[in-house]
C-alpha cells in the first residue's frame, strides 16, 4: 500500500493574501481656510493629512500627530508636470518621481512613477506604478510593474440606499504586501495637483 505524505513547507506554498487597507478620503484640511485633506482608516482614527498653506510647490504628507512623513516638490524648469517624492523633509535624493502623461492619442494611462535617480538615465527606466482611469471621477488604479492592481482610487457610497457622497470624499484601497499606503496616498496628492 502505498503512503502519502505531506511536504513540511504545505503552508508556506500556498501564500494567504491580507485584506486590503480602506482609507477614507476627505479632500478638506483640518485647518480653516486651507487646502488639503484629511484620510481616516475603517474605524474612523485620523491617519494621514495635508495642509497646504500656500501654493509654493510643497507640499507634505503628515500624519495624525503632525510630523511629515513625505515631502513633495515640484519640480522646476520642466516641460510636462513632474513631481519629486522625498522621505520626510529631506532634501536629499527622492524615493519616485510621478510625471503626468502627456498623450493624444487616447492612451489610458494618467500618470507614470518611476524610480528616483539620474535624471538622464530616468527617462529610459520602466516605471514603478501607472496610474490609469479617471481621476475626477474618482475611478482610478495604480499598477505596479509586473500589471498588478496595488491601489484603486474609488468613489464613497453611503450604506443608506447607495448614494454617492460626492467627488471630496472617496475611498482609497491599499493592497499593503505591494505599496506603502502613503505612497499611495502621494500618489492620490499628486493626482489631485495633475488634474
Amino acid at each position: 500500500m502505498m503512503k502519502i505524505q505531506i511536504h513540511p513547507n504545505f503552508s508556506d506554498e500556498y501564500h494567504v493574501e491580507e485584506p486590503p487597507e480602506v482609507l477614507t478620503v476627505w479632500k478638506k484640511s483640518l485647518i480653516f481656510n486651507c487646502n488639503g485633506f484629511t484620510v481616516f482608516d475603517s474605524r474612523g482614527n485620523l491617519v494621514y493629512r495635508v495642509d497646504n498653506y500656500a501654493n509654493n510647490g510643497e507640499i507634505f504628507l503628515m500624519d495624525a500627530a503632525g510630523n511629515a512623513i513625505l515631502a513633495i516638490r515640484r519640480r522646476k524648469l520642466s516641460f510636462v508636470d513632474c513631481w519629486e517624492v522625498y522621505d520626510g523633509e529631506t532634501a536629499g535624493n527622492p524615493l519616485f518621481v510621478l510625471k503626468k502623461n502627456v498623450n493624444f492619442l487616447g492612451n489610458k494611462c494618467l500618470a507614470e512613477a518611476t524610480a528616483a535617480g539620474n535624471r538622464l538615465t530616468r527617462s529610459r527606466l520602466q516605471p514603478i506604478y501607472k496610474i490609469e482611469g479617471c481621476y475626477k471621477r474618482r475611478c482610478c488604479g495604480v499598477y505596479d510593474r509586473e500589471s498588478r492592481l496595488v491601489a484603486e482610487i474609488e468613489p464613497k457610497v453611503s450604506s443608506i440606499k447607495g448614494v454617492s457622497l460626492g467627488s471630496d470624499i472617496f475611498r482609497l484601497v491599499v493592497r499593503r504586501e505591494l505599496i506603502d499606503s502613503a505612497a499611495a496616498m502621494a500618489l492620490v496628492i499628486l493626482l489631485d495637483q495633475m488634474f
